[in-house]
């Protein structure tokens, strides 16, 4: 069996990026028998949630497994959490499904795209519960991989995304900024 040149190489001590569970390090290649086959495995801790998972080496690729987002990607993501939200109509549900479907790749666009829809700015916590939940959980995914991308802390990385969201147009922003009710609600 030949690997092909576009398989990214995984080795101890690097950081990878796992869609379920975010960014970690591969702190082992392991081979171990499971049902007669000898199986090459990757052991990635994830230190957030003190956790380590095996993934068969042959499998990487397919399980969604990558390097950490380049310089390019993360000014990208950065840069769509600036743009005007994608108004979603219809049902919560499908919504939600679109947006759960979305971080399932893994992604940084992918993350930065549900970051910037769910987003409301200062009115965040008027978010439904699953709401709050989904943006958190899509704003700790992304955090974690720009700290990890940028080598900057956690709380740096996370100023960058919230200054970006704050960049945004919001729908409310934008119609109480033309129509001066932002004023009226003030006085």
């Amino acid at each position: 069996m030949t690997i092909k040149n576009d398989t990214p190489t995984f080795e101890p001590g690097a950081t990878v990026v796992y869609p379920n569970h975010g960014v970690g390090v591969i702190t082992a290649v392991e081979e171990q028998e499971v049902a007669g086959f000898k199986l090459e495995l990757l052991a990635i801790t994830f230190e957030k949630d003190r956790l380590t998972v095996r993934i068969p080496l042959a499998k990487a690729k397919s399980s969604g497994l990558r390097k950490l987002s380049e310089p390019d990607l993360v000014k990208e993501a950065l840069e769509i959490l600036s743009t005007k939200a994608k108004a979603k109509k219809g049902m919560w549900n499908r919504r939600s499904n679109d947006f759960q479907e979305r971080m399932a790749t893994g992604q940084l666009t992918a993350m930065a795209e549900v970051l910037r829809d769910l987003n409301r700015g200062a009115e965040q916590l008027d978010a439904s519960y699953s709401e709050q939940q989904i943006f958190e959980s899509a704003l700790d995914f992304m955090t974690r991989e720009i700290a990890a991308a940028s080598q900057v802390t956690s709380t740096e990385a996370r100023k960058l995304i919230e200054q970006h969201l704050a960049n945004a147009p919001h729908l409310n922003k934008a119609t109480a900024q033309t129509d001066g009710s932002d004023d009226e609600a003030a006085a």
